[in-house]
């Protein structure tokens, strides 16, 4: 078992004491998070640890299942709350693992029909940029969201979250966690390949994929894990692979920034955790005079908090979903949602 919780944290708002409950469960992680106003109140997860290769959707959505009671009672007790005192559950409606966006629906919607509170289903993506800019205090920056299964630069526009560059192929962590997974090295692969590459300053030249705004990572998988067949270092193919990437990701989030016209820069994903990630982008944010801000550690991967804060201000600002609203969509997308709860 490998529940945690995060620290709580709160922000002044002069909103209403709505206490919203928020179930997350897009692809390994199981996460329950209770916010009132803006404060987090508990965000307590778990998440599914493959005994060997990638991440399987059954096993992850059994793993869900077995864990989600146990979650939720730690969230209440953390929170000091019964679930009688919950406004409205949310609930990741998608994109993410089918059969593990199910199991999480199946929870909320047994939840919400038991005890008659109104339901949400949001929008995964949207939840990581509205939790960071709660946390962070930036406005209205350009998000580089980078996770297992989604990269993507997107910014705010027209009552619509925008997506100016995302990934042709495969998302930054899942690219990240292949090449880990041929070196040997166990799940979750990034720290580890973070790790050697923290040993080596030797570049090797790999594929460079930028189309247009887009990006695409496969091929510079593939190229590095034929070097690793070769026998070229792991301490050397970890680091040109990491510069490679991110050079290419930050030279897409720069020239959104400059389309845009913004001076602020959110990180978010669970990728963000990689230091020579955060150095690059921090980097190009001081040559453009732009604030660059990345939300805590429990806040990036995904969790249940975020969620909630979500579904807690679309609540607020009117929106209501029946049962048939509460389908989950596996290829939920960023820029389909109407984002009413923010004003031009």
């Amino acid at each position: 078992m490998v529940s945690k919780d995060s620290n709580s944290f709160s922000h002044n708002s002069d909103s209403s004491s709505i206490i919203s409950i928020g179930f997350e469960g897009t692809a390994h992680t199981l996460g329950v998070g209770i916010v009132r106003d803006n404060e987090v109140l508990a965000n307590v997860y778990d998440t599914y640890i493959p005994p060997e290769g990638g991440i399987h959707p059954r096993k992850a959505s059994e793993h869900h299942g077995d864990v989600v009671r146990e979650i939720l009672d730690q969230a209440l007790n953390n929170a000091d709350i019964r679930i009688e005192d919950i406004d409205v559950i949310s609930f990741s409606k998608g994109p993410g693992l089918g059969p593990c966006l199910r199991m999480v629906a199946t929870a909320a919607r047994s939840l919400s029909n038991y005890y008659e509170i109104p339901i949400i289903g949001v929008n995964h993506c949207l939840a990581h940029i509205e939790i960071g800019r709660l946390v962070t205090g930036l406005t209205d920056p350009v998000t580089t969201y980078v996770s297992g299964g989604n990269t993507q630069i997107i910014a705010y526009e027209g009552k619509k979250y925008r997506i100016f560059g995302e990934t042709l192929d495969m998302g930054i962590g899942n690219a990240i966690d292949s090449l880990a997974r041929e070196m040997g090295l166990p799940f979750p692969g990034g720290p580890k390949i973070e790790k050697l590459a923290e040993s080596s300053n030797n570049y090797i030249k790999l594929p460079y994929s930028v189309k247009g705004m887009d990006l695409s990572f496969s091929g510079t998988m593939t190229k590095a894990i034929n070097m690793l067949e070769d026998g070229s270092p792991k301490e050397d193919i970890a680091y040109s692979f990491q510069e490679t990437i991110f050079s290419a990701l930050t030279e897409v989030t720069e020239r959104a920034l400059s389309h845009t016209e913004k001076d602020e820069i959110l990180l978010t994903g669970g990728v963000a955790a990689n230091k020579r990630l955060r150095n690059m982008l921090e980097i190009m944010a001081e040559d453009q005079n732009a604030d660059f801000k990345v939300p805590p550690s429990s806040l990036c991967i995904d969790n249940g908090a975020m969620i909630a804060h979500l579904g807690k201000i679309m609540y607020e600002s009117g929106v209501r979903h029946d049962l048939m609203d509460t389908q989950v969509r596996q290829k939920y997308r960023t820029d389909e949602v109407d984002v009413i709860w923010r004003k031009d």
